[in-house]
């Protein structure tokens, strides 16, 4: 008799440091009638998954193992259910797991058609993973959120990472006055990205002087003094909680809602084909470019954990799960 197939995947064996990852063999995942089976390229490390890998996520993850690791993927569609219609097999696609569901950083994965697009065209499956989930985020909030208008004054704080150089790319694709917060290494860098103004939070002191229009704060520390830097219309987007005092972090956002002009969004970036579509477009059309910090291959998922805990990350920390 056949064994059943098995796929490679990175799960948690336990809450803790970068060593708890390991690479495993689990069942491959068979697509239901109304899902698409894809075989993963590429993959990233989130912010969130640093979170939940230390346990500080366990309300939400769970406390068994083991857990699955990766919530966006980019990849090629090897069989597709009997219900769906509008995807084939061998296109090249681009997702994010729904309802914050981990499991993209394996071989295969199954999904839903409604949380994936086409991929952008004009960049390879490996670039493409570092625009999915800072890409989404920041579109939704510059465009959905906060109703980014020509001329206004942005302030991306985190302007380097994931979500703040697709933030700043984006914000001036828009036609917003952009001001990017990075440290000495990154000013030119973020300067390249298409910020107008860098703050280097190192030698001028943690924030500008305001005031902005809006506000994308992806640090999460802070947040009462990113606030105080709107202008009496402005509009802050939080896509960060502070870890060490969610609480507070969490009790100042919904304060800020109902008390004063100046209100915090906090907002987290959901799939959906009609956004990775757009998303793809823009890509393609040269207005967002990739940010690949470095690529790991699957095997050192502990490594690019690592990298991205140290900080200073450009972009994405990428992992290839099929080498390309």
């Amino acid at each position: 008799m056949t064994a059943d197939p098995t796929m490679r995947a990175a799960v948690l064996t336990a809450f803790g440091s970068p060593d708890v990852l390991k690479i495993i063999d689990l069942p491959r995942p068979t697509n239901a009638d109304d899902e698409v089976l894809v075989r993963v390229f590429a993959t990233t490390v989130n912010g969130g998954e640093l979170f939940a890998r230390e346990g500080r996520a366990s309300l939400i993850t769970g406390t068994k193992f083991p857990q699955r690791m990766g919530i966006d993927f980019t990849g090629v569609i090897v069989n597709v259910g009997a219900n769906v219609d509008d995807h084939a097999v061998g296109d090249r696609v681009w997702g994010i797991l729904a309802d914050d569901k981990f499991g993209a950083a394996s071989e295969y994965v199954a999904v839903s058609p409604d949380v994936i697009s086409l991929a952008p065209e004009s960049v390879s499956l490996t670039e493409a993973a570092s625009v999915l989930v800072g890409g989404v985020t920041a579109l939704l909030a510059l465009t959905s959120k906060a109703q980014l208008k020509p001329d206004e004054r942005l302030l991306v704080r985190g302007a380097n990472g994931g979500v703040g150089s697709v933030a700043v790319q984006l914000g001036r694709h828009l036609g917003a006055r952009v001001t990017g917060i990075a440290s000495t290494r990154n000013r030119e860098f973020v300067a390249g990205l298409g910020a107008q103004h860098v703050h280097d939070y190192a030698r001028d002191g943690a924030l500008p002087s305001g005031p902005f229009d809006v506000v994308v704060d992806t640090v999460g520390a802070d947040l009462h003094r990113s606030r105080r830097l709107l202008s009496r219309s402005g509009r802050m987007i939080a896509v960060a909680l502070d870890f060490t005092h969610l609480v507070r972090s969490i009790w100042f956002v919904a304060l800020s809602t109902v008390h004063g002009s100046r209100r915090i969004r906090f907002f987290r970036g959901k799939p959906s084909t009609e956004v990775l579509r757009h998303l793809a477009e823009l890509v393609d059309a040269g207005a967002i470019t990739p940010v690949v910090d470095t690529v790991h291959s699957l095997e050192n998922v502990a490594q690019a954990h690592r990298a991205l805990a140290a900080g200073g990350v450009r972009g994405k920390h990428v992992i290839e799960v099929v080498a390309v």
